[in-house]
């Protein structure tokens, strides 16, 4: 198998996600393989075999005739699936030991955030208002995780250790050490009922877009010490009907949520999700790794693919994930 290039296709981001800062990792990493960011001039689309993506343009890909292997940059790969002209070739998606740290710490930081009455507190503090409220150990409350792919197990143990009472829900049967699981739509209330701090980490799919809603915030516990259910996403904004959660937030249906994601993203200005008093609101940076991991994970798939080794982590196309 002979080397080919390496193709960035890199669209919108950060300052530390800019095609070149990109451009010279991937070259720091990939030894004597020719890196190219696209659109270049000189490049003969022909001699790219890899592409490193993130937000490509649909069609992007399509365009590279000899591509082996398609490395999203990010962990969703729902924008990349919504390309109807995506080459037949692997997906895979990053899933590096950084990336699963990041998320289980956003994920116990906003847990206990809530656990521990911050919200108040820090309204209190504004108010200058010395009101300590009773304060419930950390095993009285129920933490339920949609999705419990590598992150969303590895945040529940960590939960687990802590004291927390845990359980997981996905759409297919998953064994986790010491961690109750549920499964598929017909256990899907009984998840909901015994849960007081919902976190999702759910991919985007055609089955899941929408799935956070006034219907299955309405079946979440409603006896816990907090009052009233807490909704944590930092999954995909496609998740979650938004209009349903500040609603619901109003009406007390949920009590609080620490939003990650969004329909819209950058967050416009006007946003009702900015200024609301039970929301925390962070910029969809609940797990961004390291972009070096991420290089060297990329330079090293490629390395064992070409020596006749399997890809990790490929995406299931018909599952979506």
């Amino acid at each position: 198998m002979t080397k080919g290039a390496l193709a960035l296709l890199i669209h919108g981001g950060t300052d530390n996600w800019s095609p070149e800062r990109w451009k010279a990792r991937f070259e720091q990493v990939c030894g004597d393989r020719r890196v190219v960011l696209l659109p270049a001039t000189g490049c003969d689309p022909a001699e790219v075999h890899y592409a490193a993506v993130w937000k490509p343009v649909p069609g992007e890909l399509a365009a590279l005739p000899n591509l082996r292997v398609i490395f999203n940059l990010g962990a969703g790969v729902d924008a990349l699936m919504a390309d109807n002209s995506l080459p037949e070739v692997p997906l895979v998606r990053v899933a590096v030991d950084d990336l699963t740290k990041r998320m289980m710490e956003y994920v116990v930081l906003h847990v206990l955030m809530h656990h521990r009455q911050e919200l108040y507190l820090r309204d209190s503090q504004r108010a200058r208002r010395w009101a300590p409220k009773y304060q419930w150990p950390a095993s009285a409350i129920s933490v339920g995780i949609m999705g419990l792919g590598t992150l969303g197990a590895h945040a529940a143990q960590i939960l687990k250790q802590i004291g927390f009472g845990v359980t997981g829900w996905s759409r297919s049967r998953k064994e986790i050490e010491g961690i109750t699981c549920f499964a598929g739509s017909a256990q899907l209330e009984a998840f909901l009922r015994r849960t007081d701090i919902l976190v999702c980490l759910l991919p985007l799919t055609a089955d899941t877009r929408g799935i956070l809603n006034r219907d299955l915030f309405a079946k979440l516990n409603r006896t816990s010490p907090l009052g009233a259910p807490v909704l944590i996403n930092a999954g995909r904004g496609g998740l979650q009907n938004e209009a349903d959660i500040l609603a619901c937030l109003d009406d007390g249906t949920l009590g609080a949520a620490s939003l990650d994601v969004f329909s819209q993203e950058p967050l416009p200005a006007d946003s009702t999700f900015w200024s609301h008093p039970k929301i925390v609101l962070t910029p969809h940076n609940a797990a961004d790794t390291d972009p070096d991991a991420i290089s060297r994970y990329v330079a090293d798939q490629i390395a064992r693919f070409e020596a006749g080794g399997k890809l990790e982590n490929v995406v299931d196309r018909r599952r979506g994930y």
